[in-house]
Parts: structure tokens; sequence; C-alpha cells
């Protein structure tokens, strides 16, 4: 398959309502990282693929990280400051939350396809150009 390089005009409404909706899942997400932490942690150590947890020491460390840059780079997506370094960051957190949780408890698929989804969103706010 090949790619032709294409210009697509998009709308900067559109943008800024991708922007928005997507920050709110890692606002959202961010608080359950805060005052959930244990059940976060549980989730992590029950996932056969848990061990994504230990990379930076403990999963309670992993979590507590992780929903620190869910909260700074989700609402900086929110505001629309420094958008591409935000979902640079995002993309960052969301793959190995996906890799632990969605696949090392793969039960349905709804819930990767969802991080999926939620994934592409970054990836055209990374590359578009505002």
């Amino acid at each position: 398959m090949k790619f032709q390089e294409k210009t697509l005009e998009v709308s900067y409404k559109s943008v800024v309502i991708l922007r928005i909706m997507l920050s709110l899942i890692f606002i959202i997400a961010s608080t359950n990282h805060f005052f959930n932490t244990e059940k976060t942690v549980s989730r992590i150590e029950n996932s056969s693929m848990g061990f994504i947890g230990n990379i930076l020491g403990t999963p309670e460390i992993a979590v507590i990280l992780s929903g620190i840059v869910m909260l700074i780079a989700g609402i900086s997506l929110l505001l629309g400051f420094k958008t591409k370094i935000a979902s640079i960051a995002l993309i960052a957190v969301l793959i190995p939350i996906t890799l632990t949780i969605q696949v090392g408890q793969m039960t349905t698929l709804g819930p990767l396809f969802k991080n999926i989804a939620i994934l592409g969103g970054l990836l055209f706010l990374v590359l578009i150009q505002t």
C-alpha cells in the first residue's frame, strides 16, 4: 500500500473539540490513580503483564507517576497549551497502561480498542500542524 501525500483542511473548532474530549478521560483517570491507588495497583499485580508496572520501581510509584503525567498533560491538552508535547506524554503513559491492563487482562476487546482509538486521537494531535 502506497500513501499519497495529501493536504486536508481541518476545522480549528473540530481540533478544539477533539482536544477537550480526549483530555477529559486522562484528567478523570488521574484522579483514580490518586484516590484509588490500591485498586489500580491490584489490577496491575493481577495482570499477566503486571511486570510492566515494576519498570519504574513498585507499581505504586508507577500509578502515582502516571497519574501526575495524566493530570498535567490532560490539563495542558484541555487548555491547548503545548498540545503536541502533552499528546506525546499521554501516548507514553497510555501504551504501558494498555499493555498491562487491557492486554494483560483481556476478557473483552472493548477496553483495548477504546485505548487504540484514544491513541489514534493523540497521534492525530501530534501530527497536525497548528
